[in-house]
């Protein structure tokens, strides 16, 4: 897990957010979370 990062559930859409970095996965659903990908910004075109 880093620092910072939200993790998202495919499944039941819960999303965490790690504010202590560590080993191991975090689980939701019986599943392991997935780090969310960060959205695009808008260009300024």
């Amino acid at each position: 897990m880093q620092l910072g990062k939200r993790y998202l559930c495919d499944t039941c859409g819960t999303e965490a957010l790690c504010n202590k970095p560590g080993q191991g996965a975090l689980t939701c659903c019986g599943h392991e979370m997935k780090l969310k990908e960060a959205k695009p910004l808008p260009s300024s075109d």
